[in-house]
């Protein structure tokens, strides 16, 4: 880590919140943006995590500390979800008590932005635990998986197999998948729990509860027209040995 005297370095107040670069895909917005509102909705009672979504990313690991690395998305956990309850221009290291990412993210576009060789030593020297790229598009042209997780063993980046994957040490997986509700059937990437099965939005959550009350009524008016259809069977079979089903006679009491 480059060491430099705290109290040398800018406040967030001094440095840009990006880089200014405009992306080439609208995958590197969606997907990441797709992934902060389900956390949002899956940790909105947690306050000590945040997510960003392309913001500058200020560390003394490099030569400048003016100088940000911008990935697409990126988690931190163990800080404060609004700092100072306001929101953050950009994500500041030393103002966060030197706590990196555990997580980041890297959609790959039609220019190559050295995910898989700069930003993964960036990456590990910043000490961030799992990093994933996501490259559905030019994956053949690179060479790689088009979505790969690395995690940070002993210093180095290793591939991790399985998808979705778990990360325990996040307490959520990721991976790929298309939502029902897309009507233009886009894949993305989602959360995922411990047994593979992906975190439904509420949107999604709002349609099931629908779904059961439809299929709750169904079976009410099934079992409803069951009942009805044996009550006329039995007043037919009264009628058909001379009892009338409307004027049966008292029960005899004890």
């Amino acid at each position: 880590m480059l060491q430099v005297d705290r109290l040398l370095l800018p406040d967030s107040d001094e440095l840009p919140c990006s880089d200014d670069i405009p992306v080439d895909n609208e995958d590197q917005n969606y997907v990441p943006n797709v992934l902060l509102f389900l956390l949002e909705y899956l940790w909105k009672t947690r306050g000590d995590w945040f997510f960003a979504v392309d913001m500058g990313l200020y560390h003394t690991t490099g030569v400048n500390p003016r100088v940000p690395v911008v990935p697409d998305a990126f988690l931190s956990l163990g800080v404060e979800r609004r700092k100072g309850g306001g929101s953050r221009n950009s994500y500041v290291t030393w103002e966060e008590q030197y706590v990196s990412p555990i997580l980041t993210l890297e959609v790959v576009s039609r220019t190559p932005g050295g995910e898989y060789d700069d930003k993964l030593a960036l990456y590990a020297r910043l000490g961030v635990l799992y990093y994933v790229i996501y490259n559905p598009r030019f994956w053949a042209r690179d060479g790689h998986l088009p979505f790969e997780v690395y995690k940070l063993v002993d210093g180095v980046y290793r591939l991790q197999i399985g998808e979705p994957l778990w990360m325990p040490e996040i307490g959520i997986g990721i991976g790929r998948c298309v939502l029902p509700t897309d009507v233009l059937g886009r894949e993305l990437l989602s959360w995922f729990d411990e047994k593979g099965d992906r975190y439904l939005s509420p949107e999604e959550q709002e349609q099931q509860r629908a779904e059961q009350e439809r299929q709750r009524a169904e079976q009410e008016r099934q079992l409803t027209a069951q009942e009805r259809q044996q009550r006329e069977r039995l007043e037919a079979f009264l009628r058909s040995q001379g009892i009338d089903p409307n004027n049966l006679p008292d029960e005899p009491s004890e």
